[in-house]
């Protein structure tokens, strides 16, 4: 199906306002309360596009347009909508602060235990995840965008103070929510020799280098690199003085959570008490593609403008900006590594931690890595081709271009998911898991990413045909009947030998999906790409066009009122479009050009005829 990103996002918000609004006023439901990641992901599916995309805009009751009006109506009229968003918005901060007045960051039911058996405690469901802290960054700024305009637009008394106090909810949230992502954040060093050691030497060598060729080949390609998180970060003794030799090995990126004795970070914000962390110092592939896709909408065009940074924000920004900047190159480094073939070519990618897994969902979560760092550095056509065919391939792999086989592993990709152990989770009670389910959604954002950094036309069709393809697939998991009609996600509709799950709909795909019609939207606003062949070709006709044009002007000039000449004057006005054209859209002068040709050989042949009449 065709990428239609207005008439996609309309029909997800009807469906969000049928499920969650009641006469208007927000319903959380039975499953709202119960993890900070869903109830944000939840929101967001209405705060993000109404903060991207103008014409999706919330906050000013005047310019709400007609087809959002009739998609939101079950949420409010445009001068009742704004104020009921704010009411769930506060609903949200409330509900995660603590009586310490501390933001809380809990993954709640997105959390399980590995063994089915055990029961996790209160404690656990409470831990902060790496995924809340993300998603509150994007939520909060969406938020205080969205307070800035609304607040000069409504006059009442009660909601301009209802607004005040949920500026400073969210304002104190988004800085907990920074502060949590530079603690979660982490290095992890180690010895070739290791299991951890082989397992990375193996996955770079793959197979043709040695052990010694791959160290000194790491050491060569990070070398600046590690200098840089040497001389930029508080490691703590003994990781700086591993990290200085360069006889060992590391990783870098977001662990699950606040990593285990991550020292509290200094800031005059009133933020609470900063809770102590658990998780092993290992970085997450997962969790790190979730962090850098929060931080970078710290630096977004749209919160410079507007400006929804304090200095004090703006400090702890930076710091995320260079371990964002670092986490990319890093990744983006290991996926290219070596001359020949890339590891990330070699699917599926095993994990050097987390008990070395391997599956197609972390091949994706290394190429969206790669893609955060082609779009970061503006990539070469090879890195493009290149990164283009292994999106491919992970489609065909995750059976969603391809057809499905009787009791084809694939479908394990997609439900139950791919689970994560969270190391040092075994400290509050048993040990605990994270499934991601997302593997088709997470595709249709970074290939649609893609698409839009593509400039060459092989490469971009080849990414919006997969796109379209990965579109139809995810369409059609969408619920068919009761509340949640027309959310995610029935993955029975295409794989109807998969298992079931016990949520009635998951706000993580449906987030993500949103996400994915925000990304489309900038593919089509952008200029198309331009063609060198076409350009020729429109110059050599807007020459013909031209010479042919001044040789009719030198007849007898008809009446300015007469057919003939209304259609010279067409002629010139086409021609002069065509011109304007030329350098952007090269097909369009080249089709207009034609045009013009056509109708100067229909004068030029009327002329002969008459001629020859007389």
């Amino acid at each position: 199906m065709q990428i239609k990103p207005r008439q996609q996002l309309l029909d997800i918000w009807q469906a969000i306002a049928r499920h969650s609004f009641t006469s208007g006023a927000w319903d959380w439901g039975e499953w709202g309360g119960r993890s900070s990641v869903a109830d944000a992901e939840r929101l967001l599916c209405l705060m993000y596009p109404a903060t991207e995309i103008p014409a999706f805009r919330l906050d000013d009751p005047n310019t709400v347009q007609d087809d959002v009006q009739k998609a939101l109506k079950r949420a409010g009229g445009p001068m009742e909508l704004p104020g009921n968003l704010v009411t769930a918005l506060a609903e949200f901060m409330d509900q995660y602060t603590d009586d310490n007045e501390t933001p809380t960051f809990g993954g709640g039911y997105y959390f399980a235990p590995e063994q089915s058996k055990d029961e996790l405690t209160k404690e656990q469901r409470e831990l902060g995840v790496v995924d809340s802290f993300s998603m509150s960054v994007t939520l909060c700024l969406a938020t205080l965008g969205f307070l800035k305009v609304y607040e000069t637009k409504t006059q009442r008394a009660d909601v301009k103070r209802r607004i005040q106090e949920l500026r400073t909810a969210t304002s104190t949230r988004l800085t907990a929510a920074m502060v949590s992502l530079l603690r979660s954040f982490a290095v992890n060093v180690f010895d070739t020799d290791s299991a951890q050691g082989r397992t990375l030497c193996r996955l770079l060598g793959q197979g043709r280098l040695s052990e010694r060729v791959v160290l000194q080949q790491f050491q060569e390609r990070f070398k600046a690199l590690r200098a840089t998180i040497s001389e930029s970060f508080v490691l703590g003794v003994e990781v700086e003085e591993r990290l200085r030799d360069e006889s060992q090995l590391f990783e870098c990126g977001w662990a699950w959570s606040l990593v285990q004795d991550a020292p509290e970070v200094q800031t005059t914000e009133r933020i609470g008490v900063q809770p102590e962390g658990i998780a092993h110092a290992s970085p997450y592939l997962y969790f790190t593609v979730v962090a850098l896709d929060g931080i970078q909408d710290l630096f977004s065009d749209r919160t410079l403008t507007l400006g929804l940074l304090n200095s004090e924000q703006q400090k702890l920004a930076e710091a995320l900006r260079l371990r964002w900047e670092i986490t990319q190159q890093f990744w983006s480094g290991i996926a290219r590594f070596g001359d020949d073939t890339w590891p990330l070519e070699d699917i599926p990618w095993r994990t050097t931690g987390q008990r070395r897994l391997e599956s197609e969902y972390f091949s994706l979560s290394v190429a969206a890595l790669l893609v955060h760092d082609l779009v970061r550095r503006r990539a070469t056509d090879d890195d493009l081709t290149r990164t283009v065919g292994v999106m491919e391939r992970l489609a065909e792999r995750g059976r969603i271009t391809s057809r499905v086989t009787r009791d084809d592993g694939a479908v394990l990709l997609h439900s139950p998911g791919v689970t994560l152990p969270l190391q040092g989770s075994d400290a509050k009670g048993p040990p605990m898991q994270w499934t991601m389910t997302d593997f088709s959604a997470q595709l249709l954002k970074r290939t649609i990413q893609l698409c839009v950094l593509s400039r060459n036309i092989v490469s971009h069709d080849r990414l919006l045909r997969l796109a379209e393809q990965t579109l139809d697939h995810l369409w059609a998991r969408r619920i068919g009947n009761g509340e949640s009609a027309g959310l995610w996600d029935n993955v029975h509709a295409v794989y109807p030998g998969s298992q079931a799950t016990e949520a009635p709909l998951s706000w993580s795909i449906t987030e993500r999906v949103t996400e994915c019609m925000v990304a489309a939207r900038q593919l089509y606003t952008q200029p198309p790409i331009r063609s060198a062949e076409l350009a020729t070709l429109a110059r050599a006709l807007l020459s013909e066009s031209t010479h042919l044009l001044g040789k009719e002007q030198m007849e007898p000039a008809p009446p300015a009122n007469s057919e003939e000449g209304a259609g010279l004057h067409g002629i010139e006005a086409n021609l002069r479009r065509a011109r304007q054209l030329l350098d952007e859209q090269p097909g369009t002068a080249y089709a207009l050009t034609l045009g013009v040709l056509v109708e100067l050989d229909a004068l030029a042949r009327a002329r002969n005829a008459a001629f020859q009449e007389v």
